[in-house]
């Protein structure tokens, strides 16, 4: 697979961050417990995530210096394909919630791009 430029990937985190915003927009813990769409759904897209910064890091390395806790989102992706039995829902709540920070460490690292 011929690699793509970073910025292209960096879209594509954004792109998957802000579906599971909309997703879990309104929601909360216990409805998405109940709602095994709405976890699929979440998962998959934290999957795109973890693997498009895999790619931008193996296209820029330095770019786990720009994307706070690139490493920990690789390695949550890694956890959600490989081990999905071991998947605890109340630590993918935990990362909807700490997606405001992504984003904002992906846009500056797209800004900071020409």
């Amino acid at each position: 697979m011929r690699s793509r430029d970073v910025r292209v990937y960096l879209a594509d985190i954004l792109q998957a961050a802000e579906a599971i915003a909309q997703f879990t927009r309104g929601e909360t813990l216990e409805t998405y417990l109940g709602d095994l769409k709405l976890r699929s759904a979440v998962e998959r897209q934290f999957e795109i995530i973890g693997e498009a910064l895999a790619h931008a890091r193996a296209v820029e390395p330095e770019i786990v210096d720009a994307i706070g806790n690139a490493r920990a989102v690789i390695g949550f992706r890694n956890q959600l394909i490989h081990g999905y039995a071991l998947v605890d829902d109340e630590i993918v709540w935990g990362n909807v919630e700490n997606l405001p920070t992504l984003i904002a460490d992906v846009e500056r690292a797209l800004r900071g791009r020409p």
